[in-house]
């Protein structure tokens, strides 16, 4: 595999970032900006993302790459399941980059990259889910239970041991969030590679609550 150089995409991601003036704190639906082969997403994934990404390839068929900036979650879990079939259907490799921060169901779209490259220093999160019509949170039904199935198929899908879901829903509750370590994504292969970014020294990073 290549050298990670995500400053050499393009303009460089950090000044691309300002241009677009993309904002953390305030993640609207998922967007998408090309840039020669990249394909720099941003925003909450919302039951828009699968047609949004779609137009995005198919108006850029160069793009073999997806940094994912700051990707908090899920606002629609079927379109993003979606979404991230589209992702693993073109073969493309998913990026993170040191400042990046994905977490819910932005872990889960990650996860779709054939190749899954995380930055020292960016922040991956999981948690359980829940919704308003069952009767209890995910992690607290039987592991035979049909709301499981579409998540455990997804994982099938894209090659996840399906140990990582179960995982996810006793790593924090649904209104919490567990940043995951370098070793916990080593033990479930979330990246394919992790490397330090610029001079190879890990920079000291903001926290990931704090993002």
């Amino acid at each position: 595999m290549k050298k990670l150089n995500i400053a050499g995409a393009a303009t460089g991601l950090s000044l691309c970032v300002a241009v677009l003036g993309f904002q953390s704190a305030l993640a609207e639906e998922a967007r998408f900006v090309a840039e020669e082969h990249v394909l720099i997403m941003e925003g909450e994934i919302a039951s828009s993302t699968p047609d949004r990404l779609r137009r995005a390839l198919d108006r850029n068929p160069r793009i073999s790459e997806i940094i994912m900036t700051y990707v908090p979650g899920s606002m629609d879990d079927e379109a993003n399941l979606e979404a991230a079939r589209i992702v693993r259907q073109r073969g493309l490799t998913t990026i993170l980059p040191t400042e990046g921060l994905i977490a819910s169901g932005g872990t889960d779209f990650f996860l779709a990259g054939v190749n899954r490259i995380v930055e020292h220093g960016a922040c991956v999160g999981v948690h359980s889910w829940s919704a308003d019509e069952m009767d209890a949170p995910a992690a607290q039904l039987p592991r035979g239970h049909e709301d499981h199935k579409k998540y455990l198929d997804y994982y099938g899908v894209v090659g996840i041991d399906p140990g990582f879901y179960w995982y996810t829903l006793n790593a924090a509750p649904a209104e919490g969030m567990h940043w995951m370590s370098q070793a916990e994504m080593n033990l479930y292969r979330v990246a394919t590679m992790i490397e330090a970014p610029g001079d190879g020294n890990p920079p000291e990073s903001q926290p990931c609550d704090d993002r």
